[in-house]
């Protein structure tokens, strides 16, 4: 149901965006909003607060957003606030920016190796993306793990690319075991 809601929501923020011609304004702001609502759980604690009248809620909302957010990011919010949808807030913005980025050709990799890349090393491997995807830009999160050993492991989407040595190893341990010693 939540993801129905956040679909939901979501799909129709980013039409919108469209439709006004500020989906680059909506997807700065809204990514600096997500960002600040996660910081934030009293606001959110708030927000979804059974005790707390609608009416305060949206006041809150207006003091908050209003002349800081485009107008249409204010009544939007306002929106889900008087349908009782503040509580999924966080998968509708997620939702809108995942359908956004793939709007405007921005895919987001996430890679994991064993030690820290240089720059040098990072620019190769988004260079390396851009030539194989049909992104326009990447947005690029590196993570150090250890336990690869070696290679790397990239995540687009629900693509992964999984060139670690740990993994050839653990493919390796499987192959071994079904070999039957006689």
């Amino acid at each position: 149901m939540a993801k129905l809601i956040s679909k939901t929501y979501g799909e129709a923020l980013f039409e919108l965006s469209v439709e006004e011609n500020k989906s680059d304004i909506f997807l700065e702001e809204i990514a600096q909003l997500r960002q600040i609502l996660k910081e934030n759980e009293d606001f959110y604690q708030l927000m979804t607060h059974p005790k707390i009248m609608k009416e305060e809620k949206l006041e809150v909302i207006g003091n908050v957003l209003d002349g800081r957010v485009q107008p249409e990011l204010v009544g939007f919010f306002k929106l889900i606030i008087q349908k009782d949808r503040y509580r999924e807030i966080d998968e509708i913005l997620q939702y809108f920016l995942d359908r956004i980025k793939e709007f405007k050709g921005i895919g987001v990799a996430y890679v994991k190796t064993p030690i820290p890349l240089d720059f040098n090393q990072q620019k190769a491997v988004e260079d390396r993306l851009l030539a194989t995807t049909g992104y326009r830009k990447m947005e690029m999160h590196y993570d150090v793990e250890p336990a690869l050993i070696g290679g790397m492991v990239i995540r687009i989407g629900d693509r992964v690319v999984d060139s670690s040595v740990q993994s050839k190893l653990n493919e390796l341990e499987k192959q071994l075991m079904k070999i039957q010693l006689s």
